[in-house]
């Protein structure tokens, strides 16, 4: 998929007979709300098209095992990075980690963080020297943060395509 494709939402395409409703009107409209509100898939509100709850739920899941988010967020790093003068690939990466409160949801997830005496998941995040994204890992909240630095290392380098020489 490159930069600007319209591919990466549509990955049945918008004239295939199984289609009945706008892609936008129902499924991504749907999931931003989903996404906005942090609310379960089967509150969601009733002026979306029907089978709405089970479309929006679908098509995201076909997003996520196609790995249709991370491209847009590698390709708007990318933008973003061009934009700023700099290589489309960064060089260099922040490595850094929060710990998150856990709900009933979390299951396995969930953990207990001495440190920081909370109850839940741990978030490790690598960013670029300009803040942009490169990738995240969830872990239960007792999980050290070294334990962690060398699947999140395979992870940056992954997402860069290897052009990461110091985090």
């Amino acid at each position: 998929m490159g930069l600007g494709s319209s591919l990466h939402l549509a990955l049945v395409r918008e004239d295939a007979p199984q289609r009945t409703h706008e892609l936008r009107e129902v499924v991504f409209n749907g999931l931003r709300w989903a996404v906005r509100t942090g609310s379960p898939w089967r509150y969601m509100p009733n002026d979306l098209p029907p089978p709405w709850e089970e479309a929006v739920y679908q098509q995201t899941q076909r997003w996520l095992k196609a790995g249709v988010f991370e491209a847009m967020v590698h390709d708007l790093r990318t933008l973003l990075r061009i934009w700023e003068g700099r290589a489309p690939e960064p060089t260099a990466a922040i490595l850094d980690s929060r710990t998150l409160r856990s709900t009933p949801e979390s299951g396995a997830r969930g953990g207990y963080d001495g440190a920081k005496r909370k109850k839940g998941s741990k978030v490790h995040a690598a960013v670029d020297t300009l803040g942009h994204l490169l990738t995240l890992l969830v872990s239960p909240a007792h999980e050290q943060d070294r334990a962690q630095i060398s699947e999140l290392a395979e992870a940056v380098q992954e997402a860069t395509g290897e052009s990461v020489e110091l985090a």
